[in-house]
């Protein structure tokens, strides 16, 4: 059985999408395996053109899971992207130097700190999205296109606008703890694509039996 290789930068003849786990170099972002970007243009680009402000010293990380779906123009913004904001002024003095430089602490000790940025797995995030810093989007979530996500998102709950707000679940309370629990994303890749007519069955009552059973065994 021949199965997608994980470790592949290009994972079909298109060259569109981008397993982006294979051209990270920065210390503070981590992504799971087959988690793509989808660009026409380049989209081994990702770290350099949709992960901004990333100053790895600054403290924060970029926690990407597996099998996350990420369209075109999506960016994360990273947290020395901020100001302060606690300040008479929110002007950055510190980083033009000179006086300025010796008369205010050092620039990203200013800084709010939001904590880690952290997508988790089975995630789709739509065409221009901004995902900001300190945001946690739990398993199964889906953000719509265009959409500026500023606060945590539920797992298996679609979200949209500006800022993205909580548009429905995707499925009952009963079903997304099964799925919680099933943690398809680690199976061995073999037990996984036999599991995958499962995965993208709509027969919901079908898929129920099928993960109660494997769970079981």
């Amino acid at each position: 059985m021949q199965i997608p290789d994980p470790n592949a930068i290009f994972p079909n003849e298109y060259k569109t999408s981008c397993f982006i786990k294979n051209v990270i170099t920065a210390p503070n972002i981590q992504v799971g395996d087959y988690t793509y970007y989808d660009d026409p243009v380049d989209p081994t680009a990702f770290e350099r053109n949709n992960v901004l402000f990333n100053w790895p010293e600054f403290g924060d990380r970029l926690i990407i899971g597996k099998f996350c779906a990420i369209a075109s123009g999506t960016t994360f913004v990273m947290g020395s992207a901020n100001h302060r904001l606690d300040s008479v002024s929110t002007y950055p003095f510190h980083v033009f130097g000179g006086a300025w430089a010796q008369n205010t602490p050092p620039h990203l000790t200013q800084l709010p700190f939001k904590g880690d940025t952290v997508i988790g797995n089975d995630v789709w995030i739509g065409r221009e999205s901004v995902i900001m810093p300190g945001v946690k989007i739990g398993d199964g979530a889906i953000v719509a296109a265009y959409s500026v996500v500023t606060k945590d998102v539920a797992s298996y709950t679609l979200v949209g606008g500006n800022p993205a707000r909580s548009i429905r679940k995707r499925f009952d309370d009963s079903l997304i703890r099964q799925l919680l629990d099933l943690r398809w994303w680690d199976m061995e890749p073999n037990r996984l694509a036999a599991f995958l007519p499962v995965l993208c069955s709509s027969d919901l009552a079908e898929v129920r039996r099928a993960i109660k059973t494997h769970l079981d065994t």
